[in-house]
């Protein structure tokens, strides 16, 4: 061998090396980042409060941590709902209700003197059952989905809706 050739030879060998180790540190390292977007999110419920916690006709907002698939999503997947128990307490006896005006996302304030609630970036405004009274919102309030379990009240997990759900 010629040195051009045992230089050219030991080249591709230091080529075919780093590529070799950086595939098996590589491989892993992309799987654990992407396996958790081809995950399903998760469908069960989150506990929000006691519903002792709630007084009949009051609109009152609380924090939960809905179960994110991705392990890093950090403070993302902490969120608010707004929780509405109705003073006629029969089987429907909450609504519960994302932050985010149907508009364009931003969160919504419940004026408890006025029953509405206002969206304070584009005057969206929302009367106490969630409906539009004004403004650029194209929907009501999106709802979510709740039970009662023992004396807990319980929330479904599900990302931010983009259109009207069921």
């Amino acid at each position: 061998m010629s040195p051009l050739d045992r230089r050219t030879f030991l080249s591709r060998i230091t080529v075919a090396l780093s590529v070799f180790i950086a595939g098996l540190v590589g491989v892993p390292i992309l799987g654990n980042l992407l396996a958790p977007l081809f995950r399903a999110p998760p469908d069960g419920f989150v506990e929000v409060a006691k519903v002792a916690d709630f007084a009949l006709g009051v609109t009152k907002l609380v924090s939960i941590r809905d179960q994110s698939p991705l392990a890093w999503a950090g403070q993302t997947a902490d969120t608010a709902l707004w929780v509405r128990r109705r003073e006629d307490a029969g089987p429907q006896m909450f609504q519960v209700f994302n932050v985010n005006c149907t508009h364009l996302g931003c969160p919504v304030n419940w004026q408890a003197s006025a029953k509405i609630f206002l969206c304070p970036c584009h005057g969206g405004v929302y009367y106490a059952d969630g409906t539009v009274a004004g403004g650029p919102p194209p929907r009501p309030l999106f709802e979510r989905e709740w039970q009662v379990s023992g004396d807990r009240l319980l929330v479904r997990q599900q990302p931010l809706p983009t259109v009207k759900q069921g």
